[in-house]
C-alpha cells in the first residue's frame, strides 16, 4: 500500500520559493513580448500592458532583414539535429568498443577521455577555430557541426548503458551463431540501449541548440547564424547604430527559440529520465 509524502511547512515554503525563482524569469518573458519598448520601462514588469503589441512584435521578428529570423531558426535545427545524430552514432560506437572489447591501454584511454569532460567548452573555441581555418571550413555548417560530434560525456553514458543493458552472454551467443560485429551492434545491441541513445541525443541537441561561442568565431555570414548568435547581433546592432532598440522583439525571439527544447523534453522525457537513473545506478 503506497503512502503519500507529506511535506513540513518549511519544506513546502522552500519548494514554493524555488518554483517562483525558477518560473519568474519565464513569466517576465511572456509578459514582455506583449509590450513595446515604451511600455517595457513605464509599466510594472511582471504584468501585461494595454494595448498589446504582440502582433507588431511578431511581425517585426518575422520580417526584419527579409525574414532572416526564419533562416536562423532553420540553421539552429540543422546544427542541433546534425550534431545530435552524429554525437549519438559516435558515442554509441565508441561506448560499444569500450564495453565489448579488451585492448591495451583501455582503462587509461577511458580515464583520459573522462578528464576532457572537465575542460570548459569556451577554452576549446580558439583551438577549434584554428583547426577549422586550416581545414578551410570557416563560414560553413561543418565548422559548427563537426566539433560537436565528439562528446566525452555521451561516450561515458553509452559505455554505462552497454555494460548494464547488453549482456555479454548474448553477444557471445551471437558470435557463435556467425553474426558479424555490425549485426550484433545494430540489430541486437541498439534496441537494448535505446534509453541511452535518446539521453545522449537530447543532451547533445540542447548543447548544440544553445551553442554561442563556437558560431561566434566560426561563422561571420548572417545567413549562417544560429538563433543564439543572430538575436545577440540584433541586440548589439540596434543599440549601437542609434536605431530604436529591439528589446521586446528579441525577448519574443528568445521565447520562440526555447519552444523546440521544451517540446523535446516533454516528448522524450520518459527516456532521458530513465536513462539518467540507469547511468546513476550503474555508475
Amino acid at each position: 500500500m503506497s503512502t503519500r509524502t507529506r511535506f513540513t511547512p518549511l519544506q513546502l515554503l522552500a519548494l514554493t520559493l524555488f518554483a517562483v525563482y525558477a518560473l519568474l524569469p519565464l513569466w517576465w518573458v511572456i509578459v514582455t513580448m506583449f509590450k513595446d519598448n515604451g511600455q517595457l520601462f513605464s509599466t510594472f514588469g511582471l504584468w501585461f500592458a494595454s494595448p498589446s503589441h504582440l502582433a507588431e512584435n511578431l511581425q517585426t521578428l518575422l520580417t526584419r532583414q527579409d525574414g532572416i529570423f526564419r533562416r536562423w531558426l532553420l540553421n539552429s535545427f540543422v546544427y542541433a539535429g546534425a550534431t545530435a545524430l552524429g554525437s549519438v552514432l559516435v558515442s554509441a560506437l565508441a561506448g560499444y568498443a569500450f564495453s565489448a572489447y579488451t585492448f591495451r591501454g583501455k582503462n587509461a584511454l577511458f580515464a583520459l577521455i573522462l578528464v576532457t569532460i572537465m575542460v570548459p567548452g569556451t577554452a576549446l573555441v580558439l583551438p577549434l577555430f584554428l583547426m577549422m581555418q586550416k581545414l578551410g571550413l570557416l563560414n560553413t555548417y561543418w565548422a559548427v557541426i563537426l566539433p560537436g560530434l565528439v562528446n566525452p560525456f555521451g561516450l561515458y553514458l553509452m559505455r554505462l548503458f552497454w555494460d548494464a543493458g547488453f549482456p555479454k552472454e548474448l553477444m557471445e551467443a551471437a558470435r557463435i551463431d556467425g553474426a558479424s560485429e555490425w549485426t550484433i551492434f545494430q540489430r541486437l545491441g541498439l534496441p537494448l540501449v535505446q534509453g541511452g541513445l535518446v539521453t545522449v541525443g537530447l543532451f547533445s541537441f540542447v548543447g548544440a541548440w544553445n551553442n554561442f561561442f563556437l558560431p561566434l568565431v566560426a561563422v561571420s555570414r548572417d545567413e549562417l547564424f544560429p538563433l543564439t548568435l543572430g538575436l545577440s547581433v540584433w541586440n548589439q546592432t540596434s543599440s549601437s547604430s542609434g536605431q530604436e532598440p529591439l528589446y521586446t522583439v528579441i525577448v519574443l525571439g528568445a521565447l520562440v527559440s526555447i519552444l523546440p527544447l521544451v517540446a523535446a523534453f516533454l516528448t522524450l522525457g520518459r527516456y532521458w529520465q530513465g536513462g539518467l537513473a540507469t547511468g546513476a545506478v550503474k555508475g
